[in-house]
């Protein structure tokens, strides 16, 4: 069973993963340490220890292009196959202009 706290009542050296990140970090790897719960048990958000913290990877030229590619993916548009400018809705499943028929 893992620890459990309240909200803001975890102790100190136990960091979220926006914590984390804030600080040039990422788990690494390890098993959450903790867990804090509020809003009547319905949210959750784990913690982990900073001294097994891991520093950030890097971003290199291929996560970059990688990166760029799946954000042009989400772009465009399946039925007309234009770069809309902005992240298609899946529930429409095409852009405004194509979903309303125009």
């Amino acid at each position: 069973m893992i620890p459990t706290y309240h909200y803001r009542l975890a102790p100190d050296g136990l960091f979220t993963r926006r914590q984390l990140r804030a600080r040039g970090l990422r788990p690494g790897g390890q098993e959450p340490a903790a867990q804090i719960i509020w809003r009547r048990g319905r949210r959750i958000a784990y913690l982990y220890r900073l001294e097994l913290a891991r520093p950030v990877r890097p971003m290199t030229e291929a996560r970059a292009r990688a990166l760029a590619a799946a954000m042009r993916a989400r772009r465009t548009c399946p039925v007309c196959r234009s770069d809309r400018g902005y992240v298609i809705p899946t529930s429409l499943g095409a852009c405004v202009p194509c979903a309303d028929g125009t």
